[in-house]
């Protein structure tokens, strides 16, 4: 409609699908403008919050694994970051850490351990039941 509107504007010999996709994109740009200065309260709305709010206890308690990740040797971390969070393949980590792919499997079982260790767990149990993450082949972490 704008473009309707301002037709007399637009310049012959110039192109036409550029001259609509800036009317496009200005329309856009002042929409997000008009929202953002007209939208009261937005910090307070109800319907910005979480339906449901994170629990304390698994808060820490992620921040713990963290804590346990970042005290490991940079060997085993980075393997375990690589591997375990990131979901790269033992290969893709071998050829990144230039080593063998028996040298990560091993760096990585030796992390778990030491997570385990430095976490004062007996198991992966009392992670999941505790916080929901699992130290598993993917040790997935729930950010």
């Amino acid at each position: 409609m704008k473009a309707f509107a301002n037709i007399n504007q637009f310049e012959p010999g110039t192109r036409m699908k550029s001259w609509l996709f800036t009317i496009m994109r200005n329309t856009h740009y002042s929409r997000i403008k008009a929202y953002v200065r007209e939208a009261p309260n937005a910090e307070e709305c109800a319907s910005s919050r979480p339906t449901v709010n994170a629990e304390q206890e698994w808060s820490v308690r992620s921040k713990e694994v963290r804590d346990a990740i970042d005290r490991l040797p940079i060997e085993q971390s980075e393997v375990l970051v690589l591997v375990a969070i990131l979901g790269v393949s033992y290969e893709e980590a071998a050829k990144t850490c230039n080593c063998p792919t028996g040298t990560i499997k091993s760096r990585l079982n030796r992390a778990r351990r030491n997570i385990l260790d430095i976490l004062g767990e007996l198991s992966t149990a009392s992670i999941v039941e505790s916080t929901g993450t699992f130290i598993s082949p993917k040790f997935e972490l729930d950010a």
